[in-house]
């Protein structure tokens, strides 16, 4: 008798993981459908970071690039343990799309690999390029945690800022939901680094 019933839980447990899994695929399928909504591109790459991040890419990213998103989220997870959040701060925990960079300088002559996004709550204001903005990245998901960059072939120290800085909206939204409303939008002026 127990073992029967132990084979039913087993089985039991196995279709609850396949289940699971299945939803999981849907919801990594969600979540890369908008990501190439935003973008316009094809992330046909998928690959990690050394440290375990999920990268999706038009390109396979060099080692320089997916060291140093993995000092962006090592930064991210350092101040976010000072601020006494423990949520969401492992590798895994993140996916990030690497987009085609729509520019490669900014209006200084800078290399700046940004992407651009519909202006939405930025339209009128100093970043609005004409109904849209140059971003360094944007928030893709909340949950799971996604956002893109754009590639970068130099100055990947940018790229280490600039998953920090996604980064946070995303800790917030999952540690802090009163800060995350008062910060996830800078179309009102602040900007990052939120946490210090």
């Amino acid at each position: 008798m127990k073992l029967k019933f132990l084979l039913s839980a087993g089985i039991s447990f196995a279709v609850l993981a396949c289940v699971l899994v299945q939803i999981a695929d849907a919801q990594n399928r969600t979540v890369l459908n908008e990501a190439q909504r935003i973008s316009g591109d094809q992330f046909t790459v998928v690959t990690r970071t050394p440290k375990g991040a999920y990268i999706y890419a038009v390109r396979q990213p060099s080692a320089e690039m997916l060291s140093a998103i993995d000092r962006g989220l090592s930064g991210l997870f350092e101040v976010a343990r000072k601020n006494r959040y423990r949520s969401r701060l492992n590798y895994r925990d993140y996916t990030i799309y690497i987009a085609k960079a729509d520019r490669e300088k900014d209006s200084a002559g800078m290399y700046s690999p940004d992407i651009a996004v519909a202006a939405a709550q930025y339209t009128g204001t100093g970043y609005d390029k004409g109904g849209f903005i140059y971003a360094a990245g944007i928030v893709v998901a909340l949950n799971p945690c996604a956002f893109m960059i754009a590639e970068h072939t130099k100055d990947l120290d940018r790229v280490a800022n600039a998953v920090r800085y996604e980064g946070e909206h995303l800790v917030l939204y999952h540690n802090d939901r009163s800060r995350y409303s008062t910060t996830a939008d800078h179309s009102k002026g602040g900007g990052h680094p939120i946490l210090q």
